[in-house]
């Protein structure tokens, strides 16, 4: 049975259940119930079982050692849901002690298993929202990374700050409007339309882009920009007419 077949109460328990049973783990320095959650099939198992490691981080500041070092056994684990788990528990960690886990997002960055890369881009979302500075300086790092693929996971992982603070991460998307690889800018254009319609957002987003160099880009940019102002019609601020008329008005490249 799937955690979410289960009742709420079975369900709380459950948690309950399992965040103790990882907390014994760790006071007994041993992994054999977090390897059994952190490769279960059922996703929310795994997500229960992440989010108890950085519960007990914080609450249990003597455990801390314990867990850290535990989470770096556990990156080299043969087993591709363990170390995409544990990048996500690292995750938890990063949102406000990144220099504690940077390591990590290095490493998985660069791992074989695309789940362990997605773990990657939607940690950085998660960290770079509660903890932009740190992260955001780290992203920047990996803007000109040889791999295409590392440079698109960046460019995706960073799009969540931008939601709310566009002004943060513009400067970085920059740096790859001239990338030559396609997979690279469609990722870039996607992320410039998600951040555009988001609530008082578009205004910053025409002004950087008046600056960028890469016209032809910045078109399709514009033209996603407008398309997703239709496809989010019923979450987006401004109806599709009205963006279409403040980037005619607005857009004037430098």
């Amino acid at each position: 049975m799937g955690f979410y077949d289960l009742p709420k109460e079975a369900r709380n328990a459950l948690v309950e259940k399992i965040t103790d049973t990882i907390k014994a783990d760790l006071s007994a320095n041993q992994t054999e119930n977090i390897v059994a959650y952190f490769s279960d099939d059922d996703t929310y198992i795994r997500k229960t079982g992440y989010a108890a490691i950085g519960k007990i981080f914080y609450a249990a500041p003597e455990l801390q050692p314990t867990i850290l070092s535990t989470l770096n056994h556990l990156l080299k684990s043969d087993m591709d849901k363990v170390r995409q788990t544990t990048v996500n528990a690292a995750g938890e960690i990063g949102r406000f002690h990144f220099d504690k886990v940077q390591h990590v997002f290095d490493t998985g960055l660069s791992d074989k298993h695309h789940s362990v890369r997605n773990a990657v881009i939607g940690s950085v979302k998660k960290m770079g929202a509660k903890n932009p500075v740190p992260v955001l300086a780290w992203a920047k790092t990996y803007l000109k990374h040889p791999d295409k693929e590392v440079r698109r996971e960046i460019c995706h992982g960073i799009e969540l700050r931008g939601r709310t603070h566009p002004q943060d991460i513009l400067p970085l998307l920059k740096a790859l409007e001239f990338d030559d690889t396609k997979r690279v800018t469609d990722t870039l254009i996607h992320v410039l339309g998600q951040i555009a319609y988001k609530n008082g957002c578009l205004k910053t987003v025409v002004a950087h882009l008046n600056t960028w160099k890469n016209k032809t880009l910045v078109e399709k940019a514009l033209d996603e920009i407008v398309d997703v102002h239709e496809r989010y019609k019923k979450f987006a601020v401004l109806t599709q007419q009205e963006v279409i008329d403040y980037i005619d008005g607005n857009y004037n490249p430098i």
